[in-house]
């Protein structure tokens, strides 16, 4: 299930608060390259916990 676009378009990184891009089908990944953390996304959701709190 592919993520829909109006979602993509309000969220931000929760670490730095840049914007975030798609990448493949399953993932997401901070647009600011000191960042670059990446979220997974899972039947669609994304999971933006950071990487710690997973």
């Amino acid at each position: 299930m592919p993520i829909k676009k109006e979602l993509l378009e309000i969220l931000v990184c929760p670490l730095c608060k840049n914007k975030v891009k798609i990448v493949g089908a399953d993932k997401l990944i901070c647009t600011n390259d000191e960042c670059g953390t990446i979220y997974p996304i899972e039947d669609g959701i994304p999971n933006m916990l950071p990487p710690d709190l997973r």
